[in-house]
């Protein structure tokens, strides 16, 4: 899926709802969306800062802060846990972000704090920005796109033997579509991009570490897990409430990434 296809989702369920600060891209054919990055932080306050300072959203839902951008949400503690170790070590290496101009985005972020660091090779069409404990974003470049910053991709890092069965293995569990980018797999769902790179080793799993896992948003939760049992695959734990009244349950991916599957209740008024 291009760039700018990202953009057309995302806007068109912005109109929708008519609320698009607090809205997901649409879901997939099998009710499916991207939903999170849950960050077990060591400073929470330092994270709330840093994503509200790049244009994200506060929300309290449950008195939990939790930061929206177009296309995800991103909670900022687990409970009383405490990530150990970035995202680079980690099946999922980094996620990222597209902006409509990097070097206009880093800027306004430098000024405000922002922990920012240079594109590869200086690139100018893209940086990187690492939170207070070590979770990795890439920020690239589409100068097409309306909005200043929006969900993008996730990248995991996989033995290369590996690469194909994710790649297949993401797209039937949750009806993405493969194909590849710059000649390398990729996954797209609604609001994200799945990406596929080399790792010279088996990487840590994410469960425990600072990026503790990724989240999808679901219309029919009963459903999904229905499908994903049928399958084959078994959940890490019970279906349950969340103390916010979402439906949730989490799986493991076979290469160690942690995935909650999450009906989302309301999140209540945005923290102005």
């Amino acid at each position: 899926m291009q760039t700018n296809m990202f953009a057309t989702l995302l806007f068109a369920s912005a109109v929708t709802a008519g609320t698009a600060a607090a809205q997901p891209a649409p879901f997939n054919e099998i009710g499916v969306t991207m939903g999170h990055w849950h960050i077990a932080s060591k400073d929470v306050e330092a994270n709330k800062k840093v994503f509200l300072a790049m244009g994200g959203k506060l929300y309290m839902p449950g008195g939990n802060p939790l930061i929206m951008f177009p296309g995800i949400y991103i909670n900022l503690n687990l409970g009383t846990e405490k990530g150990d170790g970035g995202s680079p070590g980690s099946v999922v290496n980094h996620v990222g972000f597209v902006v409509n101009n990097v070097q206009e985005r880093v800027a306004q972020w430098k000024a405000a704090g922002v922990p920012v660091l240079p594109g590869n090779n200086n690139r100018l069409d893209q940086a990187f920005v690492v939170t207070p404990d070590g979770v990795r974003i890439e920020i690239l470049e589409d100068k097409t796109q309306a909005m200043p910053v929006r969900n993008e991709h996730v990248h995991l890092s996989l033995p290369e033997a590996e690469i194909p069965k994710a790649q297949a293995w993401y797209a039937k569990t949750f009806g993405g579509k493969a194909g590849t980018r710059n000649n390398a797999p990729v996954v797209d769902l609604p609001g994200v991009q799945l990406r596929f790179a080399r790792a010279d080793t088996k990487q840590a799993p994410t469960r425990g570490r600072v990026l503790d896992h990724i989240g999808f948003d679901v219309k029919d939760h009963a459903a999904v897990v229905k499908k994903i049992e049928a399958e084959g695959i078994k959940l890490d734990e019970p279906v349950r409430k969340s103390p916010t009244g979402s439906t949730i349950t989490y799986i493991t991916d076979p290469w160690g990434t942690r995935i909650e599957i999450v009906q989302r209740a309301p999140l209540g008024p945005q923290v102005q």
